[in-house]
């Protein structure tokens, strides 16, 4: 048997506690269209094969350290049931503890949709009381789009995200979103963006 599967859990999807603050909402909408264009047969092949990495949790709850996305496109889709591969059991541990050791793992990102640190009691119980950060879809679509590199830095792409959260006018991604892309894309490949996860001086799209 794959030892992966030997921590391959059935869980309640909205049982899931997230480790981040926010998604970015059009990602989560892609992956709804996604899903709906799923025949039956290959919705159970697509969750059978889609497994969300996580942790067991003080008090027995599962934590997911990626996948946000998905899970929130899942749950609105009301689908009911996934599978966790449980990648640590932390459930020995109290509270304040359990976070330390997630943070040293860079299994946390306790960051709003300002791109400001909040307390970690602030983080949402459920995967779909997470946050739309316009930003992070900038980054999503920037990503698709050539800019950089998926990458595996944790939250690489958070990281995208408050580059243009610096440069890019909040007004210019919620109304011109091609506008605010055709900007974002100058600036990922401009040396002022060499410090970022996957970064490349050249347009993939060009290659």
């Amino acid at each position: 048997m794959d030892a992966k599967k030997q921590h391959l859990v059935k869980v309640d999807l909205d049982s899931l506690r997230p480790t981040q603050m926010t998604v970015g909402y059009a990602e989560v909408q892609a992956k709804k269209m996604t899903w709906q264009h799923l025949k039956h047969k290959e919705r159970k092949d697509f969750l059978a094969d889609h497994w969300f990495p996580g942790v067991l949790g003080p008090n027995a709850h599962h934590y997911i350290i990626d996948h946000h996305h998905l899970g929130m496109a899942l749950l609105e889709e009301e689908v009911e049931h996934t599978h966790l591969i449980v990648l640590k059991d932390f459930s020995q541990l109290d509270v304040d503890e359990f976070w330390l050791v997630m943070e040293h793992h860079q299994w946390l990102h306790p960051y709003d949709a300002q791109g400001k640190r909040r307390e970690l009691s602030d983080i949402p119980k459920k995967i779909v009381q997470l946050e739309d950060d316009p930003y992070r879809s900038l980054a999503g679509a920037a990503r698709h789009a050539g800019a950089y590199v998926k990458d595996a830095t944790p939250f690489a792409e958070f990281l995208w995200a408050d580059f243009f959260r610096r440069r890019v006018n909040i007004t210019l991604v919620k109304d011109e979103p091609e506008v605010a892309l055709q900007k974002a894309l100058t600036l990922a490949h401009s040396p002022s963006a060499a410090h970022l996860p996957g970064w490349s001086e050249h347009n993939d799209s060009e290659l």
